[in-house]
């Protein structure tokens, strides 16, 4: 194996142990791992800094449209993960990436800017800046697939659980350093007055996260363009379509938006929803959702690697149908105008996420297994694609739905894909045992 001027791989073929070098593969893992964070930030800093953003002197949005600005992200990260499943066997991994992260610059700078105005500006603009966040939700489609290409199928359980449990804590870390960050202020800047409801106003200075993870951001594009190498994994726009022909592909996209698609819609709108029943004094709380289930995601790959993805999927349905059951449970057990107990909400809802990053890291172990190789890549893009549209669907349905309905609907769903999982990929002689 070697490589040519244009850092790509020669003769590489990770299933052969003469054709594979794990050391390029694991600092590959690493790489884009830490832009993979650095997306998932970018992603979801709207959804961290909203529901204070409307507290702010000269600014005034509604509920109504907080909500739509958290689906904003969620929008494009859906739509341009389409585009970026495309790209790993069109550019290779080191421009892939490098593009990718040069262009998330973008969107980190313009939220450290608009937040410092003094008075709201047009509604228009902060919804392309919305748009723009969902960039670091679409390369997620194009990092994937790419790592995958690095590894042999008996570790891609380990690498894709590592990087997209690693990647996740991105969600769990921008809503744990932002209440904290625009508490002080930097560099001499000044802050802003918030009026919180039913709280003491204070100072706040909402530029204080761009201005500590685009530094950050400029390191990912350093990494990128000097460490990456490239896999000779071509495939031009029809030979990618094939994967549309094959049933799996819809089915494993039914499970991954039962696990990343819920993770990733209830992560953007769990801070509204711990605000709206709880007050704003909680929102410090609201990164152990994604916290919780990044760990299991990451966690649980060795244990898919070991006993395979299709039993581990199964326990995630049924895990979340219980949990959503939970959170259903506090809902409807209070009487009007009073408030549901801030405990069984909250144990509900990380248990949701647990089990949403069980099975995230159980339908990563079972692409590969029941893909070939280059239609793995395509189809862990795809179903990423999909399933990334949960923030955008979440914040509709909070919007026009009662809660009861929202959570009443992910069981019967988390129900239907236990089954679909059960039949197909878990029972003795499954059709696609994974």
């Amino acid at each position: 194996m070697s490589t040519d001027a244009r850092r790509d791989l020669i003769d590489w073929d990770p299933n052969d142990p003469q054709r594979w070098d794990s050391k390029v593969a694991w600092s590959t893992l690493w790489v884009t791992t830490f832009n993979l964070m650095l997306a998932f930030i970018i992603w979801y800093l709207p959804g961290a800094l909203i529901p204070t953003l409307g507290t702010v002197t000269g600014w005034d949005l509604s509920e109504s449209q907080s909500y739509w600005l958290l689906a904003m992200p969620g929008l494009t990260g859906g739509l341009l993960r389409i585009v970026w499943m495309m790209l790993p066997p069109m550019l290779g991994t080191r421009k892939m990436l490098t593009l990718s992260a040069l262009l998330m610059i973008i969107p980190f700078v313009g939220w450290t800017w608009v937040v410092m105005l003094p008075t709201q500006p047009s509604y228009a603009l902060l919804v392309a800046l919305a748009l723009a966040a969902g960039l670091g939700g679409g390369v997620f489609s194009g990092y994937m697939p790419s790592t995958s290409y690095f590894f042999p199928k008996s570790k891609q359980g380990t690498a894709l659980g590592l990087q997209a449990g690693i990647g996740n804590f991105g969600v769990s870390v921008v809503q744990f350093v932002v209440p904290w960050a625009i508490g002080f202020g930097m560099f001499g800047l000044a802050g802003q007055l918030a009026h919180p409801q039913n709280a003491e106003p204070r100072q706040v200075w909402l530029q204080n996260p761009g201005l500590i993870f685009i530094p950050f951001a400029v390191v990912g594009v350093v990494l990128a363009w000097t460490l990456l190498k490239s896999v000779p994994v071509k495939a031009n726009l029809k030979q990618q379509f094939d994967i549309f022909q094959n049933k799996h592909t819809w089915l494993m996209t039914m499970e991954y938006v039962l696990t990343f698609g819920i993770f990733s819609g209830l992560a953007g709108t769990f801070g509204m929803l711990l605000k709206q029943q709880f007050g704003p004094e909680y929102l410090t709380w609201v990164f152990l959702g994604a916290l919780v289930g990044s760990l299991a995601r990451m966690c649980w790959g060795p244990l898919c690697d070991r006993f395979g993805g299709g039993v581990w999927t199964v326990v995630s349905g049924i895990g979340v149908a219980a949990s959503a059951g939970l959170v259903l449970f506090g809902q409807v057990t209070v009487a009007d105008g009073q408030i549901p107990s801030l405990p069984i909400f909250m144990t509900g809802m990380v248990l949701i996420f647990f089990f949403c990053g069980v099975g995230n890291a159980a339908t990563f172990k079972q692409m590969p297994m029941i893909f070939p190789a280059r239609q793995a890549g395509g189809v862990i893009g795809w179903t990423a694609a999909i399933a990334a549209f949960g923030p955008f669907l979440f914040s509709m349905l909070f919007n026009y739905l009662p809660r009861t309905a929202v959570f009443g609907g992910i069981i019967a769903y988390a129900l239907l894909c236990a089954g679909i999982a059960w039949h197909f990929y878990a029972r003795p002689g499954a059709e696609a045992k994974s």
